[in-house]
């Protein structure tokens, strides 16, 4: 992790907010952290795109997670592990590693790079966005950077944690 970045346990163990800072080809987002959650969902993870969907979280998917860095410029983005385990680089090469196994979550705020840098074989991963949002998939280069950073400041904040609802934390750290 850089001097740029940083990770900070929140309110207990389980929640970690992650802030990370442009480096030129990868925005992040400059105003919002992502947010994982550890465990969260370790008793039911089989459950989490309809626990992402009952909360207001939808346009859902299940299966991986892209080998390069990516982000979206024009939503937020909700990850959680259904099954298997992997090693997700986010916000850049700087950025965090982050472990994680069946029942943990990701939020991630527009903008924020993410890449698997390993899985085991049966890694299975839902993905949503807050409301449906439509998403793009942008990459570290010149371009994308670019117009990202002016996409990023629209994207309007979530309604709903995608896992606790109206009560979660997801809202108070993204205020």
């Amino acid at each position: 992790m850089s001097e740029h970045n940083s990770a900070n346990r929140e309110q207990n163990e389980s929640i970690i907010k992650l802030s990370f800072h442009a480096d030129g080809l990868l925005p992040n987002n400059p105003q919002l952290a992502a947010v994982l959650y550890k465990g969260v969902l370790r008793d039911h993870p089989e459950d989490t795109e309809q626990i992402f969907n009952n909360n207001g979280w939808l346009n859902s998917w299940v299966n991986g997670v892209f080998p390069y860095h990516h982000y979206h410029s024009n939503a937020h983005e909700v990850l959680g592990v259904i099954s298997g385990s992997a090693s997700l680089q986010l916000g850049g090469d700087a950025g965090y590693t982050a472990e994680v196994e069946a029942g943990d979550v990701v939020a991630l705020p527009a903008g924020t790079a993410h890449k698997k840098l390993s899985a085991t074989p049966d890694f299975r991963i839902a993905g949503a966005y807050p409301g449906g949002m439509d998403y793009n998939t942008r990459q570290a280069n010149a371009d994308d950077f670019a117009a990202a950073l002016l996409e990023i400041r629209e994207v309007p904040l979530p309604e709903r944690d995608p896992v606790y609802g109206e009560a979660g934390p997801l809202l108070r750290l993204w205020k």
